[in-house]
């Protein structure tokens, strides 16, 4: 038996056995998105009678319910979100849970300097290489610091869990506890792309130049600005993260990272989250890396780029060019993501473009259309990306320069890209407003 399988078999447990080494009360980290290890969170979810509001840390979840956030739940665990994602909004609007503000790129940052405590952290890790190294697989962003800053680390060690190269393994030693189980990563499929998002995903394309290095995330909007990109060439990749229409890109040759300032060659991403083909695609593959998000969404780290462009969505955005993304009035909807990280890295850059693209109105469930270019910021709202931080908003309507721009020149351009049925009422707020 060698050193490694040694060192590996002393940390060896159950997945009861090693939930019950968490302490009761504290603060505990997940595995960011579809690392999130699912037979140690099932059996947390088993053992909840034991916990005495444990603070949870979590960003975007996938975990379908029962889970720690169904009601009731709230006696044993004090959800934390850092990004609220689908199934913690209600928990969140009932009281049920808490939300932390931050920048992507300061988590990492702010656990290091105890800002924000790490007693534990559940983990989902590959088996160990003859060395002892287990790959962190689809997501390093701040699950890494975490890990490193955590006063017990427990492991469930699946090999489900693509080798993604880059700064991503943790070694045996920094483990105190491993249990065995090969889950599936979770998968999130392909979006829906209508003819909206196809027009705004042509005008951002109209933005980008060959050579630039984007920031795409995940979504319909997103994917239908790759679908326009196919005529580009020597396009790089440095993103917070990356879907099937990256792949698509990279397939034809458009994607080659031959431009790229830092990491050529590799396209550069902190998560993962897709299907099983990105997940293989990026298993073992030399053409991408995966680094923790202090780095990859770092404004200065962003701005070094070679001709950056950014591509985030929002949930409204008012006549002053102010964006809403994380919240319907007071109501939690997401987070702040790594949105002001691309924005401000993409605009502090000499050459650099931050592009909110947004449809230019949405249906509610009672069936009524809104439009997302309001007058005002819906009251109770947090801003999210400020108006001197825009450079440009598209709809499917166009395109709306903001940056340097009087707030006059704004509200008219963002008027012309509104939806016609709400152009009208925009236009006598601007004459509220202005005298022209």
């Amino acid at each position: 038996m060698t050193s490694v399988e040694k060192l590996y078999n002393s940390k060896l447990v159950t997945a009861a056995e090693a939930i019950s080494k968490l302490p009761r009360s504290g603060a505990l980290w997940l595995h960011h998105a579809v690392m999130e290890p699912k037979t140690l969170v099932n059996e947390l979810v088993a053992q909840h009678e034991r916990f005495d509001r444990l603070n949870v840390y979590h960003m975007v979840r996938n975990k379908p319910e029962p889970d720690i956030t169904l009601p009731g739940m709230e006696k044993y665990f004090l959800n934390n979100a850092v990004f609220c994602g689908a199934n913690s909004r209600a928990a969140f609007a009932e009281g049920r849970m808490d939300y932390t503000p931050m920048f992507f790129f300061d988590m990492p940052i702010q656990i290091r300097r105890g800002f924000v405590p790490v007693d534990a952290i559940l983990l989902q890790l590959s088996p160990p290489d003859a060395h002892g190294y287990c790959y962190m697989g689809a997501s390093v962003d701040c699950s890494m610091q975490a890990a490193r800053s955590a006063g017990l680390v427990i492991a469930q060690i699946s090999d489900k869990t693509p080798h993604v190269f880059g700064e991503s393994v943790l070694h045996l030693s920094e483990l105190d506890y491993i249990t065995e189980a090969n889950d599936d990563l979770y998968e999130i499929g392909p979006p829906l792309i209508g003819d909206e998002e196809k027009a705004i995903g042509a005008y951002c394309a109209e933005l980008i130049e060959d050579g630039s290095t984007l920031q795409l995330g995940i979504g319909g909007i997103p994917d239908a600005v790759a679908l326009s990109l196919d005529k580009k060439k020597d396009l790089g990749i440095h993103s917070e993260m990356i879907s099937e229409g990256t792949l698509a890109l990279f397939e034809k040759g458009v994607i080659n990272n031959s431009k790229k300032s830092e990491n050529r060659g590799r396209m550069t991403v902190t998560f993962l989250m897709g299907t099983t083909k990105l997940y293989d695609f990026c298993d073992s593959n030399h053409a991408i890396e995966i680094r923790p998000v202090d780095y990859v969404n770092h404004p200065v780290t962003i701005m070094r780029q070679y001709k950056p462009v950014g591509v985030n969505s929002a949930i409204e955005v008012d006549l002053m060019g102010q964006v809403v993304s994380e919240a319907i009035g007071p109501r939690q909807f997401s987070g702040c993501g790594g949105q002001v990280d691309f924005v401000r890295g993409c605009s502090m850059a000499e050459d650099g473009k931050a592009i909110i693209a947004i449809n230019s109105s949405t249906v509610k469930k009672d069936g009524t259309r809104i439009s997302k270019i309001v007058p005002n910021i819906t009251p109770g709202a947090p801003i999210t990306t400020s108006r001197m931080d825009v450079n440009y908003v598209v709809t499917e309507y166009g395109i709306a320069p903001m940056r340097g721009r009087s707030l006059r020149q704004r509200a008219k351009a963002l008027i012309e890209i509104a939806h016609p049925d709400f152009r009208a009422d925009l236009r006598a707020e601007y004459n509220k407003r202005f005298k022209d």
